[in-house]
This record gives structure tokens, sequence and C-alpha cells, in this order.
């Protein structure tokens, strides 16, 4: 009731919230049931500063607290408040609507770990341009399922948990690939099949070119060590004893001057030259 008492005076326009982010956290490890719910009504105030604040962090742990508080409410309850303004009413009506909407979405574990890489994929896929009918609650959604392929694949490796997060995060994050966020969010590309994508997978298509002109210049620059010319036996290696050798011809002084020789030995790679 205490921090419920602070939290109302946060909800006001022009509010202090500069607490409000602890007090939501020190609510989330608070031991909560239905009856405090319902004799403290915690939950409404909760939500109305939710609706109040403009911090991102602030809005999801208190989605976040919202969602594991009404799992404690029966589906068959129909009790109402015996007061109830009309702002209230309207209210629990578009939460009602929202979740028959979204009936589907699968519920979060509520283990601390998974909640907070959860929290770090949400802020990944959301961004300041939305595709068209992508909201906060499709975010919220595809964050949720994002998390739960991640543990499912490394649930028994804590460490490639976390790093296959932070990667999907970095990537879904990096403004120089759009493309990645953008299919996701459009369903081109599901949960599953970015849960387990590769870097080189992910990566936008600029990189790509850079990685494959990365390989293409190794490839050239091993060529290099074969020289083209004419194979011979008649010239003797004098590092590994081989007449496997390769030899070219370039003028390199005057005309009137003889050609150099350069030799390669293709044996043990060993080079030389003559006039």
């Amino acid at each position: 009731m205490s921090i419920r008492r602070k939290l109302e005076k946060m909800t006001g326009e022009g509010a202090d919230q500069s607490q409000a982010l602890d007090m939501l956290k020190s609510l989330g490890s608070m031991k909560i049931n239905l009856s405090i719910l319902t004799s403290t009504r915690i939950g409404m105030t909760v939500n109305n500063l939710r609706k109040s604040s403009n911090d991102e962090e602030m809005i999801t742990v208190a989605k976040t607290l919202i969602k594991t508080w009404k799992k404690f409410v029966p589906e068959n309850d129909t009790k109402k408040p015996v007061k109830e303004d009309t702002r209230e009413r309207e209210e629990k009506k578009a939460e009602k609507q929202s979740k028959s909407a979204h009936s589907s979405r699968p519920s979060f574990s509520g283990d601390e770990m998974r909640s907070r890489c959860r929290d770090l994929l949400l802020s990944g896929i959301k961004g300041a341009e939305m595709p068209e009918g992508i909201d906060d609650d499709k975010c919220e959604e595809l964050a949720t399922l994002l998390e739960d392929e991640i543990n499912q694949l490394y649930k028994n490796n804590q460490m490639k948990y976390k790093n296959q997060v932070r990667s999907r995060v970095f990537n879904l994050r990096d403004k120089k690939n759009p493309m990645l966020r953008g299919n996701f969010l459009l369903g081109l590309i599901s949960p599953a099949k970015l849960a387990s994508m590769t870097s080189e997978e992910m990566a936008s298509d600029d990189i790509k070119q850079q990685r494959q002109k990365f390989v293409k210049e190794g490839i050239d620059g091993s060529r290099l060590a074969s020289v083209e010319g004419t194979k011979t036996d008649l010239l003797k290696c004098g590092k590994c004893g081989k007449r496997n050798c390769t030899y070219n011809q370039i003028q390199t002084r005057s005309a009137d001057e003889p050609m150099t020789t350069f030799v390669l030995c293709n044996e043990c790679g060993n080079r030389w030259k003559f006039c």
C-alpha cells in the first residue's frame, strides 16, 4: 500500500518518476498473491504508471509485472469492484479485447535471467520506424517467441545462450542492416530461423560483399604462389634436391643481354634465378 500511494503520486502529468523504476523492481521481488492484488489494487496503479511514462525500461518492467500478476487471476473470475469509474471500465474493456486478440501469445517463464534477455531482444526488435500493422504487442510477442527458441537450442549451455542473445540484439540493432529486423517483423524470417542463424547469415549485403572480396583476395594471393611457366626436370632444386621445377624467362636487362630465368621448385616452393 505504501508503494502504491507513492506510485500514484508519480502518475500525474509532469510528476517526478525518478524513483518509480526502483519501486517497480522491488515489487518484482515481493511475494504477491491474488489476495494482495485484490486488496491493494496495485495492478491498476502500475498500469496507470505505464501509460503515463515515456521511459522504455520502466514501461517494459511494468508490463512484465502486469503479465505475471495476471496469472493469479482465475479465468472464470467474474468479480467486479463495487465502485468503478468510467475510465477504469474502458481500460478493462480494452485489456479484455487485447487479451482476446492475442490469446495464442505464449506466456513467459518469469525466470530473471531469461526475462532480462527477453527485454534485450525486445529493445533490438523495437525501433523508431515500424512496418505498417506492427505494434508494441507484436514486438513483445516476437521477443518472447525468439527468446524461447534460443532457450530451446541452448538451455543446457548458459554461455552459448547469452552469446546467442547478444548476437541477435547486435544484428537487429545494426542500422546498416535494416533488412534483418524488417524481415523478422514482417514474418519473412521466423523466430526459429533467426534463433539458429549464423553471423554470416544475419550480416547485411554490404558485409557479405566485403567478406566475399576478402575471400577472393585470399584466393588470388594464394594463386600468386603458383607461377605459370614451363615445367622441366633438367633443373635441380638446391634445397630439396628434386627435379620437379617450373621456369620463366624474362628480359630484365637491355635487349642485347640474355634473359633472366626464374625457377620455382614445385616440391618445396624454393625460388631462385640465374642468368
